[in-house]
């Protein structure tokens, strides 16, 4: 498939190219900073742009298969950023009839189908107190895909770490006893990559942790 990602330079990122690289896919990679993308590779183009530079965005969804953004706002960032970034990536998809859109957020965007959770709600509690435009910015960007009309999920993330890829997640609802707080960021990008071929969570938004 051929696959346009944005937030392809964070840490993340980085794990999501290499992994859709090995499986084959073409992959549109489109950074702020192209220069921390130092390899190179004969399936993978690099398109440098702000998230507020609609015709580079257009010039990156342009010819994709599916889209997948691993963007996420900074707590010293101000306004919401990401939420603009989006929705100039929903309108290039809907300019070139682009349906897949795989999107990660955190649980400060709550999904009907949560039901309480203590541990999640402190880490809430945490990032509306400490990072408040950060989680505007999340919970607002979530708003925005859920009302589109692409054939988009909302991957939740907890705390990330560093570690290996098993292939083994937990996947639910905020509640659900089996999610913890940690996820490798290998586990993530796996996740997100199985996703554009899997139909499973279409228009909803799971929650992952390591399995």
């Amino acid at each position: 498939m051929k696959l346009a990602v944005f937030g392809a330079t964070g840490e993340t990122g980085l794990l999501l190219v290499q992994l859709a690289l090995q499986h084959g896919h073409w992959v549109t990679a489109f950074a702020r900073r192209p220069d921390k993308l130092c390899w190179d590779h004969p399936a993978l183009r690099i398109d440098a742009g702000e998230l507020t530079d609609e015709g580079a965005i257009d010039h990156a969804v342009e010819g994709a298969d599916a889209v997948i953004s691993l963007l996420g706002p900074r707590a010293d960032w101000e306004g919401k950023p990401i939420t603009q970034g989006t929705k100039n990536i929903l309108a290039a998809m809907q300019r070139h009839d682009v349906r897949r859109l795989v999107v990660v957020s955190t649980a400060s965007a709550r999904d009907p189908e949560d039901a309480p959770d203590p541990k999640f709600r402190l880490f809430v509690s945490l990032v509306k107190l400490g990072a408040r435009p950060a989680y505007e910015d999340i919970v607002s960007t979530a708003a925005v895909v859920r009302s589109s009309d692409r054939d988009w999920t909302i991957v939740r993330v907890p705390l990330l770490t560093n570690g290996e890829r098993t292939g083994r997640v937990n996947v639910g609802y905020l509640g659900d006893a089996r999610l913890g707080t940690f996820l490798s960021r290998a586990n993530m990008a796996d996740f997100l990559l199985r996703q554009i071929g899997d139909t499973s969570y279409l228009r909803r938004s799971p929650a992952i942790s390591n399995g």
